[in-house]
């Protein structure tokens, strides 16, 4: 009669088998990462400087990793629905985000954010990063932003802003202890229109909208926003050259996953974005809207996160922006 009795020694070499026929198939399935279409959600609408950059960023991943990266457009408040529609899925690095300087602003100004970006997002990398350019009218009295320092020391001018370039503003108010007023418009056109008239003094916005105005010779980069001289404007100074020491803002795209997603596949899409960034084609492309083709290491990309939303919560609360 056969013994159908298992041994103890007979089950563990049974685990151990099936361990060990498990294992490759795990390994072999992130090998094989990515085996299918690959979301890529951005906090804005389509054909901005955001989604241009971010669509040729998709493009060549897909090229280099042999799958579609395909970009959704999710705007809205805070970017707070694209990063919802981002940390809702599985970390499997099937869908992942664009984080941007305005994520950490939303993390200062919001009373509570259904999510935590520090502890809930798998950073990746830094795809690029940009400065915003301080100009004046071409015929304005002010040549300089130390000339308009000095006159705003004297009596109060007045300054466009919106979004980062709001916080831009307040900083520049603050560290160099000035009064001025502080004026939103809708978008750059209506900006540039103001200053050409004079009605305000001085604006501040990101290069790619002021790009023709300024090619043109209608308006004067007085100084940019970065902790060195951008790349795009060598021969004009940064604000604390211009006599404001320690200021520096600098804006950066980069891209997320949700937290959970395996070490692999984050260690895949940054040696990814690490080679695209610094292909000539991408560093051009991204240059003719000033921004710096840059990658990151996750850790940088997590540190500039977090350190940003501590220096826009400093700004606002001491500008007495109300929360949200």
């Amino acid at each position: 009669m056969t013994d159908n009795r298992i041994t103890r020694r007979q089950l563990a070499l049974a685990a151990t088998a099936a361990a060990a026929a498990m294992f490759p198939v795990r390994v072999r399935a992130q090998q094989n990462y990515p085996n299918r279409p690959v979301r890529f959600i951005l906090p804005f609408a389509a054909a901005g400087v955001a989604d241009i950059t971010a669509r040729l960023a998709a493009e060549k991943l897909g090229d280099k990793l042999g799958q579609r990266f395909v970009v959704e457009n999710q705007p809205g408040p805070g970017g707070i629905a694209a990063a919802r529609a981002v940390l809702s899925q599985a970390p499997d690095g099937y869908t992942i985000g664009l984080v941007t300087n305005g994520t950490s602003i939303s993390a200062a100004i919001y009373k509570a954010l259904p999510f935590d970006p520090v502890k809930e997002f798998a950073t990746v990398s830094t795809i690029g990063a940009f400065d915003l350019v301080f100009a004046t009218n071409v015929d304005s009295e002010f040549k300089t932003l130390d000339d308009f320092i000095k006159s705003a020391r004297a009596r109060p001018g007045t300054l466009n802003v919106g979004g980062t370039q709001n916080l831009a503003g307040e900083l520049l108010k603050a560290s160099a202890g000035l009064n001025f007023q502080i004026i939103p418009y809708r978008g750059t056109p209506d900006v540039i229109v103001a200053l050409m008239r004079n009605d305000v003094q001085l604006m501040v916005d990101f290069y790619a909208p002021m790009k023709a105005t300024l090619l043109d010779k209608k308006i004067r980069a007085v100084a940019t926003t970065g902790k060195a001289r951008s790349p795009f404007f060598t021969d004009v100074p940064t604000v604390a050259e211009a006599g404001v020491p320690g200021y520096e803002v600098v804006s950066w795209n980069g891209v997320f996953a949700p937290n959970g997603t395996p070490a692999d596949i984050i260690e895949l899409l940054n040696k990814a974005i690490r080679e695209i960034v610094a292909t000539p084609e991408v560093k051009q492309r991204y240059a003719e809207l000033g921004i710096e083709a840059k990658a990151s290491t996750p850790e940088e990309l997590k540190a500039r996160l977090a350190g940003d939303i501590g220096k826009w919560a400093a700004v606002i609360e001491r500008a007495g922006i109300p929360k949200q």
